[in-house]
C-alpha cells in the first residue's frame, strides 16, 4: 500500500498553542486529487494511569467543557515544547497529584484521528507512586482526586465512567498490561 502525499497545506485558522487548522491538498496513490482535506493541529498529549505503593490507583472526578455531567479521568495534559513525552507525563503526575512514580512503562502511541491528525496521545502506566508535594496543576477544570482499588476502577472502566475516548483506551491498555503480568 502507498501513502497518500501531501501536495500543499494553508492555514485556515489559528489559536495558539491550542488549535490550528489547515486546508490541504492530497493526491491519493491512484492519483485522484483532493482539493481541500481539513487537517487539524493541536498539541500532542499524555495520559497516565498510576497506581500507588499501596496498590490504588489515582485518578481525578472532574468536569471538563465538552463532556456532560462528571467523568472520571487519569493525570493528564500537553507535551510542552521540547519535552519527552515520558518528562511530559512525570511532570503531570507530580503537578497534578503531588505523586511521583519510581516504575512507568510506555503503554504505546496513538494518533487521535487518523484522517484529520488532532495531535498524538502517548499513554503510561506509572507503578510505585507516592506523595512527595501537594498538587500545584494550574488545570481550569474543577477536578477532585480519587483513589480506587483494582475491583473499582477495572467496574468505573466497564460502566462507561472514563468518558473519554483517550482515557478509556489508556485505562484499557494498563489493565490489560497488569493482567498479562499476573499470568
Amino acid at each position: 500500500m502507498q501513502s497518500w502525499k501531501t501536495i500543499s497545506r494553508q492555514v485556515l485558522l489559528e489559536q495558539p498553542p491550542f488549535l490550528t487548522v489547515e486546508n490541504h491538498v492530497v493526491e491519493l496513490p491512484n492519483g485522484q486529487v483532493i482539493p481541500d482535506w481539513c487537517w487539524i493541529i493541536t498539541p500532542d498529549f499524555v495520559n497516565v494511569i498510576a497506581i500507588t505503593e499501596e496498590n490504588t490507583f489515582l485518578c481525578f472526578r472532574q468536569t471538563k467543557y465538552g463532556i456532560e455531567g462528571t467523568s472520571l479521568a487519569p493525570v493528564g495534559g500537553f507535551i510542552e515544547p521540547n519535552e519527552t513525552p515520558l518528562a511530559a507525563a512525570q511532570r503531570e503526575l507530580r503537578e497534578e497529584t503531588g505523586y511521583v512514580a519510581m516504575e512507568w512503562i510506555d503503554l504505546g502511541q496513538y494518533r487521535v484521528d487518523p484522517n484529520r491528525g488532532a495531535g498524538i496521545g502517548y499513554l503510561w502506566l506509572a507503578r510505585q507512586a507516592r506523595k512527595v508535594m501537594e498538587p500545584s496543576a494550574d488545570d481550569l477544570e474543577e477536578q477532585n482526586l480519587v483513589y480506587l482499588d483494582r475491583s473499582e476502577i477495572e467496574l468505573a472502566l466497564a460502566k462507561g465512567e472514563f468518558k473519554v475516548m483517550a482515557w478509556t483506551a489508556c485505562l484499557a491498555l494498563a489493565l490489560f498490561y497488569l493482567k498479562g503480568e499476573s499470568r
